[in-house]
């Protein structure tokens, strides 16, 4: 069974998350909330692995690591 993994990163200024890297070649997508990227990433998948003839067969699982920043102000 292989993986497919991505790291998603947040953007502050356009209040998207996105696809920073991956390992499916051409993968590209933002959405505005995490939930919704990840509703976006099988359709695309599926249409790169095709597009790129990757060795993606049966039920492939897709690993999302998401990374974001945000502050707490503690009083002291």
């Amino acid at each position: 069974m292989r993986l497919i993994v991505l790291t998603a990163k947040y953007d502050d200024d356009a209040n998207v998350w996105y696809v920073e890297e991956s390992n499916v070649p051409g993968l590209r997508t933002e959405a505005p909330t995490i939930e919704a990227l990840r509703a976006k990433l099988p359709g695309l998948i599926e249409d790169l692995v095709e597009l790129n003839q990757l060795d993606f067969h049966g039920e492939v699982p897709i690993e999302v690591i998401a990374h974001a920043r945000t502050t707490v102000t503690i009083a002291a």
